[in-house]
């Protein structure tokens, strides 16, 4: 469809009011007159990239959850099966856009010193997305590697509002000494704009929400926001109009949409705030009045200000810490009562493998929540499904034994044409993970690179080329 329109909208368009500022979605109007909006939008630099990190492996990854296939499916190549107990079951709606990776190492996380044994907790996080082994400190003088995704924020993320948006859902320590020897952030941050710079994450969703929709806002204009009990919208009332009245049918349909979505999770959070601050016990006592207690629904409400700051493009890179490691939170929804680490930590038995894998199965069962809100957004002819790469995975492979092998890897979404989905992988044994991250990283726009972190080759992922050893 070729849209000839003179009223052409900047994809830079920033509505601001009372120190709020709301940047609008992808319309028909940003596209100059004469251009197919397939042509504008297909660049690299658009693809977008959400990383996210599970803590403390998989049953998948011990010897009999893999002949059980409670991770990795039986199949290889194109057209796998999940099997009932497959942790991966609840995404099989999306598996013409899912890439499985199974059977790849993260050596970068096991201990390199004496001195470092016992440490795998400490170190495991950090080494995800920077497959580079953390130097054993607990000052500041931290060093690590440059994380994938910062590699993406760096190269494509400048024209943006912000770069990369980092979260996560527990608590983050302050600094100092973490335990084994290892500096905090190396167990709290996913992300390193460099060896020596980890990023901090956001736990609290009211934090991450005036990041996105209050710049420029003084500590002032937000206390009177809030206390006035209206939305960021209301403040902006005429200037939205504006704009509206300018755009066509279908650019006025996509910013009500947009707009609704804003205020459906005000709505939202406000309730999470109101429920926390009235005086009722909580199971999460520490925790802010904008976290909510259930872990889904902080969950959800994260990946409602993800797909918002996606579908505006104030930025093309997240990073999300969905748990951390030697955490005792429970899940009752999964049906175990026992903790998070203490069901890790299977003794081989197997009826408490499948425990695990129960924990494992519900903690990816709220993953559609995203990919859904993803693929019914629409940008230009396509979806956000097909322009972005969810990146899932854990630096442990069986934690009983505190293993990095065979730790699980997926990759969500086609990334403008960088994936073919559908596809499981399982390259030969103790090939490094970064090997499936160089090729992820070459696929979206970093043709030039031509090694990540511990890398010794390329690994295809999307024609099937390896052997299944």
């Amino acid at each position: 469809m070729t849209f000839l329109t003179g009223k052409h909208v900047s994809r830079r368009t920033v509505i601001r009011g009372m120190g709020a500022s709301m940047a609008l979605p992808f319309l028909d109007a940003m596209v100059p007159a004469g251009q197919r909006t397939q042509a504008v939008m297909a660049d690299r630099g658009d693809t977008r990239l959400i990383c996210m990190e599970e803590a403390m492996g998989c049953a998948g990854s011990y010897q009999l959850g893999e002949e059980q296939h409670l991770y990795a499916p039986a199949k290889l190549g194109k057209g796998f099966e999940l099997g009932p107990q497959n942790m991966l079951k609840p995404l099989e709606p999306f598996q013409e856009h899912l890439t499985i990776v199974s059977n790849t190492d993260l050596r970068m996380a096991e201990s390199y010193a004496y001195s470092e044994i016992g440490g795998d907790h400490e170190r495991s996080s950090c080494v995800f997305l920077t497959q580079a082994h953390p130097k054993q400190v607990e000052s500041s003088d931290v060093f690590l590697g440059t994380s994938l995704d910062q590699i993406h924020a760096q190269r494509y993320g400048q024209d943006t509002v912000l770069p990369s948006l980092e979260l996560c859902t527990e608590t983050v320590d302050a600094g100092g000494g973490c335990g084994r020897g290892y500096h905090c952030a190396y167990r709290d941050s996913i992300s390193w704009a460099s060896p020596r710079d980890p990023l901090p994450a956001i736990r609290e969703p009211r934090v991450a929400f005036e990041r996105l929709f209050g710049a420029g806002s003084t500590p002032e204009e937000r206390i009177r926001r809030q206390r006035s009990q209206r939305s960021i919208l209301d403040w902006m009332t005429e200037e939205i109009g504006r704009i509206r009245r300018a755009l066509d049918p279908t650019d006025r349909l996509a910013m009500d949409r947009y707009i609704e979505n804003i205020r459906e999770l005000e709505r939202r959070l406000a309730l999470v705030e109101a429920r926390n601050t009235s005086g009722e016990a909580r199971e999460l006592p520490e925790a802010p009045a904008s976290v909510p207690d259930r872990w889904a629904e902080h969950v959800e409400i994260m990946f409602d200000l993800q797909v918002l700051a996606l579908e505006a493009d104030l930025t093309r890179v997240i990073s999300f810490k969905t748990g951390k490691d030697l955490s005792n939170r429970v899940f009752p929804e999964s049906g175990v009562n026992q903790s998070h680490h203490a069901a890790s930590h299977h003794g081989n038995k197997p009826e408490s493998l499948l425990m695990f894998n129960a924990i494992n199965t519900y903690k990816l069962s709220v993953l559609p929540y995203l990919l859904y809100k993803l693929q019914n957004t629409v940008e230009g002819d396509t979806n956000l499904l097909e322009k972005t790469v969810v990146v899932w995975g854990s630096s442990m492979g069986d934690p009983n034994v505190h293993a990095h092998r065979r730790a699980p890897l997926i990759f969500i979404g086609h990334g403008n044409g960088a994936l073919e989905g559908n596809i499981h992988i399982r390259p030969p044994a103790g090939t490094p993970m970064a090997n499936a991250m160089l090729s992820l990283l070459n696929g979206i726009g970093h043709e030039d690179m031509d090694s990540f972190g511990d890398s010794t080759y390329r690994l295809s992922l999307n024609t099937m080329l390896h052997g299944t050893s």
